[in-house]
C-alpha cells in the first residue's frame, strides 16, 4: 500500500515506519527535517508542516492510507494547544485529499480503569503527562465527528517502551489492558505490529482499540 506517515522520526512513528517498510509498503514520511531519515527502499522522505493544511493535502493525495503519529513534543510548553491545532489541520487535509483510511496513534489516558474512570482522571498522574493525554483524547473526539472517514485509533498500554518485536499481544477496546503480572505494558515494536496489522486487515473501523500483553 501507499501510506503517508506523520511523525516518522518520533519514538512511535519510527517504529511504525520500520514495520511498514518491513512489510514492503511504500511510505511517504512527512517530517520537518527529511534529511534526518536515511534512504531506504520504499521510503519517500519529504518536508512538511502539519499546520500547512493546503500543502499537507497535496502530500496526502493519492495515498491509500494516512497514519498519524503526530506529537508536538512532550516538553513543548504549548503542547495541548499545538496538538489540537495540528490534529484539526491533519483531519482537514485528509478530507481535502479525498483519502478515507486513517490510522491514529492514540494514548492510554482516555482508557478506562473502571467504569467511568479514565487513566487521566488519576490525581497522581504526573502533570507533565496530562496536556498530551488530553490533546490525544481531543483527537479521538475530532475523529468521531468525521463519519465519512474510515479511521482507527490505537491506544497503547500505560507503559510503552522500546523492547522486542514478539508479534504476541492482546487487543482490547476502551479499557486499559493489565497483564497477569499486574502491569499494563507494550513494546513500541509490538504496538507498530498491531497498527500495521490493522492497516492490512481492518477490524476496528471508526473505533478505538488498545494493545497490551
Amino acid at each position: 500500500m501507499k501510506i503517508a506517515l506523520l511523525g516518522a522520526t518520533g519514538f512511535v512513528g519510527s517504529a511504525i515506519l520500520n514495520e511498514a517498510l518491513k512489510r514492503v509498503h511504500t511510505v511517504t514520511a512527512i517530517v520537518r527535517q527529511p534529511e534526518k531519515l536515511e534512504p531506504r527502499g520504499g521510503l519517500i522522505a519529504t518536508g512538511g508542516d502539519v499546520n500547512d493544511t493546503a500543502n499537507l493535502a497535496k502530500l496526502f493525495a493519492g495515498q491509500d492510507a494516512i497514519v498519524s503519529a503526530f506529537n508536538p513534543g512532550w516538553k513543548n510548553p504549548n503542547l495541548y494547544d499545538d496538538q489540537v491545532r495540528g490534529t484539526t489541520s491533519i483531519i482537514d487535509a485528509i478530507k481535502r485529499a479525498g483519502v478515507k483510511r486513517v490510522l491514529w496513534v492514540g494514548g492510554a489516558g482516555g482508557l478506562e480503569v473502571k467504569p467511568g474512570v479514565r487513566v487521566v482522571d488519576d490525581k497522581d498522574l504526573p502533570e507533565w503527562v496530562r496536556p498530551g493525554s488530553m490533546a490525544t483524547i481531543d483527537a479521538l473526539e475530532q475523529l468521531r465527528k468525521e463519519p465519512e472517514l474510515e479511521w482507527s485509533f490505537l491506544a497503547p498500554s500505560a507503559n510503552m517502551k522500546s523492547g522486542n518485536r514478539t508479534g504476541s499481544f492482546h487487543l482490547g477496546s476502551d479499557q486499559l489492558l493489565v497483564g497477569a503480572n499486574g502491569k499494563s505494558e507494550i513494546s513500541v515494536q509490538d504496538y507498530a505490529v498491531a497498527m500495521i496489522d490493522e492497516l492490512e486487515h481492518p477490524a476496528h473501523i471508526r473505533q478505538r482499540f488498545t494493545v497490551g500483553y
